[in-house]
Parts: structure tokens; sequence; C-alpha cells
């Protein structure tokens, strides 16, 4: 039997942990060799807190009562022998929940009341106001009251139909999906906003966070969980039931919250496409004993098959579960049923497609990183081995020579060194422009630039009424933005041309050996800002225009586009920076090393100008120092193919799988 999620997930926790390791043993070693300069010791340790803190998201989307919450108990939670997320029949979790594991915060239920919706404030903003949330610890010793505490979510509240506008849970313009008016005119809302499970769980210490998304209309009214939480999540799990099979409001959900804007369109979004996974569960209500067992499964195949036309997916992506008879299986360890269940399959399939993905992009980076820092370090030592060849060669001259030959070669050193003093002047004046150059791209990905460039958007949300031309301001906001990458980028090719034309000279007038600088590679930027102007435009269409009048909605609208792109900015700020470093880190690493060497000729010559065995011993250390060097050289080769080599084994494994499929077909 395969493993399960949780297994798999335990092994790529192993996994992370063990390069991790790794690459502080690389970091420490460089280190004591004095070979690690502060641009690649900057970079080493944050892809080493990468990997040892890298934070995995499963989102589970679906429409009330469709078992959510029982499969999110059956994958993770079986081990506790009981149910620890509300699972009973009708609805349960009735608010969004995020389940993970915060070391500095005690472990506890948090709950964001409801009545904060009626406030301008966005969820990213609520976040930061501890003191806004209703706090209940969890005894992690005691399962009982782990659930009891945990029930607080299925907690509800009666308000009159105007509050329920007010909050987001009422549409005139659709009344089919609005709750129902009880006698009194009352309509049952959920009592909470939002809820953050902090739990010491083995999977969420690992970094898993799970993220529990409950109905149409409770997605629907919270801009943050389509644009920020579910397309940032690496998979996202939709749940049907298999005794409605896709319904309205399911393919709702399905085509304005879960399904990547843009997809199927030249490939975009290709990517969050796949990570998306069907669940058809409830599939036990298709089991009857009037039914032979190939009537049974014939079914479940027209179920999916039709499930995966409706939403216009490929049918290996709809899988047929039982929730409720795998969670009994698990916990009555009962092999036959938990295989019925069809739970293992799906656990596969959601670690395979989670933690493959995750994998390959941290060993991308991880490979990148270890191969520019190999090239960084290597050219250290070379510079080092020339120096030593010259002192060498000097004091391989001076066998037999009297005081007046070796005070002529002191005088000569000071020369050479004064003279590369004089590249100060230069590399000063390189630095001046390159800040100045530096500070002007900053000032592209600003706080401040970003939110004049959101200004006209957000004026236009702000107006009162229905929000006519807003898709259009919308449209031209985006443009602006992908300008700012634009101009980034432009900016970044004037720097480098710049230190490209200083490394030249340097070069020419003052014997460095700088090679041509790397340009900027902002991807990730520019993926970014496709993918939040495309989660966007559903709230922006025509379909919205009665939502987007509530003035509470478009405010946290246009708060969470800004708290999603202020991120985005952040990063590339960030990414920037460390580009920026490694322009400069040659200069100084170049200047470091041949100030040491002048330091080391001339304490050479003073120390042999009065005795010949002085000389003699001093050559020995040239010697011995260029063996230490060729060491050095040897001992880098090893420490970095040991970390690639896995990498290079696994990326040749998927080149020959990828061969054998296409000769297959």
């Amino acid at each position: 039997m395969a493993a399960s999620f949780n297994e798999q997930f335990g092994q790529y926790g192993a996994w992370r942990r063990g390069f991790a390791s790794q690459l502080q043993e690389l970091r420490e070693w460089l280190m004591a060799q004095d070979l690690l300069d502060a641009s690649v010791q900057e970079r080493l340790q944050r892809l080493e807190d990468q990997m040892r803190s890298d934070k995995v998201m499963v989102a589970f989307v679906a429409e009330f009562s469709r078992g959510k919450s029982e499969l999110i108990n059956a994958i993770f939670f079986a081990h506790y022998g009981r149910r620890l997320m509300p699972a009973s029949a009708g609805r349960t979790t009735m608010c969004p929940a995020e389940l993970g594991w915060e070391a500095q915060l005690a472990p506890s239920l948090r709950l964001l009341p409801i009545d904060t919706r009626e406030s301008h404030e966005s969820l990213g903003q609520w976040r930061m106001r501890s003191d806004a949330w209703a706090q209940y610890p969890l005894d992690i010793g005691d399962a009982q009251q782990i659930v009891d505490t945990l029930a607080k979510v299925t907690a509800v509240r009666k308000v009159s139909v105007d509050q329920a506008r007010a909050l987001g849970f009422w549409h005139d313009d659709e009344e089919a999906d609005n709750p129902m008016v009880d006698a009194d005119g009352w309509v049952e809302v959920p009592m909470w906003r939002h809820a953050l499970i902090n739990m010491p769980h083995p999977l969420l210490k690992q970094g898993l966070v799970i993220l529990d998304t409950p109905g149409l209309n409770a997605v629907g009214a919270e801009p943050e969980l389509t644009v920020n939480l579910i397309p940032q999540a690496h998979a996202v799990v939709f749940v049907l039931g298999a005794d409605t099979g896709v319904t309205k409001s399911d393919l709702a959900i399905w085509r304005d919250h879960v399904l990547p804007a843009g997809t199927g369109k030249a490939g975009a979004n290709d990517a969050q496409a796949a990570s998306r996974l069907v669940v058809l569960n409830k599939v036990d209500t298709l089991w009857d004993s009037l039914s032979s067992g190939a009537q049974v499964q014939a079914q479940l195949r027209r179920q999916q098959q039709d499930s995966a036309n409706l939403l216009g997916v490929s049918v290996d992506k709809v899988l047929p579960v039982s929730a409720q008879k795998g969670l009994v299986a698990k916990v009555s360890r009962n092999a036959a049923l938990l295989q019925a269940s069809g739970l293992p399959a799906f656990e596969d399939l959601l670690a395979n497609g989670i933690m493959g993905q995750r994998q390959k992009v941290l060993q991308a980076a991880v490979y990148a990183s270890v191969q520019q820092l190999q090239w960084q370090v290597e050219r250290v030592i070379n510079m080092r081995r020339s120096e030593l060849d010259d002192q060498l060669a000097e004091l391989c001259g001076l066998r037999g020579k009297n005081t007046n030959v070796i005070a002529g070669m002191r005088s000569r050193i000071e020369g050479e060194s004064n003279e590369f003093d004089l590249s100060a002047a230069k590399i000063n004046a390189m630095r001046a422009e390159h800040m100045r150059m530096l500070k002007d791209i900053f000032q592209l990905l600003s706080s401040a630039a970003l939110k004049s460039e959101l200004a006209q958007l957000k004026q236009a949300l702000d107006q009162r009424g229905l929000k006519l031309g807003v898709r259009k301001i919308y449209e031209q906001t985006f443009e602006r933005l992908h300008a700012v990458a634009v101009n980034v980028l432009a900016q970044a090719e004037e720097m480098q041309k710049l230190m490209s034309t200083t490394f030249k000279e340097l070069n020419a007038e003052f014997s460095f050996s700088l090679q041509v600088p790397p340009a900027l590679i902002l991807s990730d930027f520019t993926e970014d800002l496709r993918s939040i102007e495309g989660s966007y435009t559903q709230y922006i269409g025509l379909s919205s225009t009665l939502k987007l009048s509530n003035a509470d909605f478009s405010q946290r609208l246009i708060k969470a586009l800004a708290l999603r792109l202020r991120t985005v900015f952040e990063a590339a700020s960030s990414d920037v920076e460390m580009w920026s470093k490694s322009l400069t880190a040659p200069v100084d690493a170049q200047l470091r090393e041949r100030k040491r060497s002048y330091t080391r000729r001339l304490e050479a010559v003073d120390r042999i100008s009065g005795a010949t065995t002085e000389l003699e011993d001093r050559i020995a250390d040239m010697e011995n120092a260029q063996d230490q060097l060729g060491l050095l050289q040897t001992q880098l080769a090893s420490a970095s193919a040991k970390l690639l080599a896995p990498i290079e084994a696994e990326r040749a494994k998927s080149a020959g799988a990828a061969l054998d499929i296409n000769l297959v077909v």
C-alpha cells in the first residue's frame, strides 16, 4: 500500500531538514576558511532558512454539506482516533479556518467576530490586531477538550435581513442563494468571520497549513480568500458530493474562486491549474445491496466523467472518495475498507502533486545558489593562487641577492600598492552612481509609489452607488503596474551596463579580474502581477455591480488588493537588493584579497631581509599555502557535488520518465 499523505509529508520534511543541515555545514566551513563574502553568506542563509521554514498550504473549498471537514479529519487527524474538526450532518464549519503552527504562540483557537465585516478594514489588517480576536486555549493532551473548543467555529447568530446584507450574506440579485428567513424574519449567519487554529500537530510543525473555506457566501464575501489565500495555496482540493454532483453553486465557486484566472489561455496559470484536485465525496451513498460492484463502479465512472466535463478538467483529476469510511477505516485499522474508500489513492495524488512541485522549486533554488556559490568561491581561490604564485616567484628571485635588491623589491611592492589604491576613486564613483540608480529602483517598488498607482482605482471604488467604469480603471491600473516591472528591469539593465563598463576599466587599469555581472531576473514579480490581475477580475465585471455598490465590500476589496500587491512589491524589492549586492561583491572580494596580498608580501620581505633561513622558510610557507588552496578547491567541489548530486539524479529520473512517455505516445 502506498504511503499516506502524513508519511509522505514527513519524508518531505526530513528531506528539507537534511538539505538545510548540509547548507549550514557548507556555510560554516566557508566562513572558517574566510571564503564567504557578505552577499554569498546572506544568500546561503536565506536559502537555509527557506528550507527549514518552508510553508505548504492546502486549501479545501466546497459548498456546505459536501463532507469537506470530514475529509480533513480523515487525511490529517485520524491518528487521534476521533473527529477533531466539526463534521456532523448539515452545516458545520461556518467560517474560514486556518490550521497551522507558530511556535511563538500558545496552542489556541482565535476567532474574529463577524461584526468586523461592517468595517472597512481588510482581513489582513485585522490579523495584526490581536485584541480583536476571541482566544481559547487548546489542551494538546486532551483530545476531547480540543474537539469541544474547535466546535466553536460552528456557532451562528440570527440577524435581520438588513444586517445580513451589510455582512455580505444577503444579495438582492441572487435570491436563490440567500439564506432562509425564519418565521420571525431573522436570518442565520456565522458568529465568526475567520478562525486561526494554532496546534503543534507533527505535520503543522513541519510547515503544513490547512485552509478550510465554507460555502459560496463565505468565500464570495471575503476578497482576500479568493485573491490572496486560495491562489497562493500549493494545492486546492475542491469537494463535491457524489449524491448531488455538480450543482449551480458548486460551479459558481469553481469558476469564480477556485479555477485560476486565465487558465487555458496560451498556457496561462497551467501550474496553478495542475494543483487543483476534485474530490467526489460521499461515494458510499452509491453503495447499496441492490447494485453489483460493477454497477456501482460504472455509476461512479459516469459521475467522474460528468463532473470532469462540467468543470473542464481531466477525469484523472476527479477522485471518488468516501471520507467518512476512510476515517472509520483508519481508526479501526480496516485495510479493506480503507482501500474501498478511495482515500489512499487521493492522498497519494495530493502528496505527489504538492511535495513534487515544492521539491522541484526548492531544488532549483538550491541548484542555482550552490552553482553560483561554487563559481564565486573558486574565483577567490584562484585569485589567492595567482597572488601566491607571484609572491613565490618574487621570493625565489631573492635567493642569493643582497640587501639592496631586497630593499628595491620592497619599494616596488609599495609602489604597486600605492598605484592600486588609486583605483579607490573609480570604485567610489561607481558605488555612488550604483547607489543612486538603486535608490531609483527602490522608489519604483516603494509603498508610496504603489499607493499612488492605486489611487485612481481606490477613488473609483470609494464613490457611492454603482461603480460605473471601474473595470476600465482597473485595467489601466494594472497596465501601469506592469509598466513598473518593465521600468525596474530597464533601470537594472542600465545599472548592469554601468558596472560592466567600470569592471572593464578596473581590469585594464588596475589588473582586476572582474567579469560581466549577471542580469536581474524578476519572473516571479511579473507572474504574480498577472495572477493577481486575473484573480480580481471577477469582482470588477458587470456580474458584481451590485456587490461593488456596497461600500464596505468595495473598501475590503481595494485593501485586500493593496495588501497582496504590497507583499509582491516587497518581495521584488528584496530580490533587487540581493542582486545589487551580488554586483558589488566581486569588487569587494578582490579589493580585500589584493590588500591582503600586498600586506603579506611586505611582511615577507621584511622578515627575510636579515637572514637566508627566513627566506627559505617563507618559500616553504608559500608552497604549503599553494597545496592548501588545492585542498580547499577539492573540498569545495566535493561539498558542492554532495548537495547537487541528488538534484541531478532526480532531474535525470524525471527526464527519463518524460522520454518514456514520449516513446509510448
